[in-house]
């Protein structure tokens, strides 16, 4: 009789066992994968004509303001003459750079620059104080060129801003300040430095942060919209912020719904399964 007692406990427990072993892995949280943004297409429109005209601006001409720091470059046959005049591009400044979440990367060479004073001038070594400010480029390298042709024959002046600059910050894969070489850099080549958005960057309501007149304008660009073309923000500025927004699904994580949470049996089935495997050894001994 007990041998038949044994035999009923074993079946029983071996089918407790399973039922316990089904329950656990029934009863495990479900983790949902991420799913990306479904709206990541750039410079969509209602029809879906090729070749498309779309309607473009002229970027912004920078002029030279007070505070700027000028790469002014002037070259002609005498080798002498052209080392004296480019001193200031050919020393360098070190400039300690930074990345951002981590220390400084060390110190890298920047031109000295022709820097403009609170008057608006340059001081060029052999030709003394010239005034650019509210010039051009263009306009002040035909100055320059003018003025150093009087002891030169044929030179050619070359000049380029030298701390203008732009930043892009927000969901993009590498935020961080970039030189502005020119005015017909674009927002779509600001976020190409910057390594493009993430996929959970907005890209509808991109922010173009800029100076004007002694203020803060705030604008939104919308990168999925071909009228990114004829914005006023599509051509960079120098100083312009260019923030992008993180979606709901990257602010808001998406939490377990609550019929997934382990219950409490399912976080106390250690317990149970330490206490019937010792009561199955004993009743196992005890038969032999």
């Amino acid at each position: 009789m007990i041998a038949s007692f044994v035999a009923i406990f074993r079946a029983a427990t071996g089918f407790f066992l399973v039922c316990i072993a089904t329950f656990l892995l029934g009863s495990c949280a479900v983790v949902k994968p991420v799913v990306p943004p479904a709206k990541l297409e750039y410079f969509q429109s209602k029809d879906s004509l090729f070749p498309a005209n779309i309607q473009t601006i002229a970027p912004h001409v920078s002029r030279i303001q007070v505070g700027d720091i000028l790469g002014i470059i002037i070259s002609s046959l005498n080798k002498d003459l052209n080392e004296i005049m480019n001193a200031y591009n050919i020393s360098s400044l070190p400039v300690a750079s930074f990345t951002p979440g981590g220390a400084s990367s060390g110190a890298s060479g920047q031109p000295l620059g022709y820097p403009v004073d609170s008057l608006g001038y340059v001081s060029i070594p052999l030709l003394g104080k010239q005034k650019l400010d509210g010039l051009t480029i263009p306009q002040a390298e035909e100055k320059i060129r003018v003025e150093v042709g009087k002891t030169i024959k044929s030179p050619a002046v070359s000049i380029r801003f030298v701390n203008h600059k732009f930043t892009v910050l927000g969901e993009v894969s590498r935020v961080g300040t970039f030189n502005l070489l020119n005015d017909h850099t674009t927002i779509i080549e600001a976020i190409t430095a910057a390594g493009d958005l993430t996929i959970f960057g907005k890209r509808d309501s991109v922010k173009v942060i800029r100076s004007v007149a002694n203020r803060r304008e705030i604008g939104l660009v919308s990168l999925r919209n071909r009228d990114v073309f004829s914005s006023p923000y599509f051509y960079v500025q120098n100083d312009d912020i260019i923030y992008v927004e993180p979606t709901k699904q990257k602010t808001i994580p998406e939490s377990q719904p609550p019929q997934k949470q382990p219950s409490l049996f399912v976080q106390r089935a250690p317990f149970y399964l330490t206490f019937v495997t010792t009561l199955v050894t004993v009743v196992y001994l005890f038969s032999r």
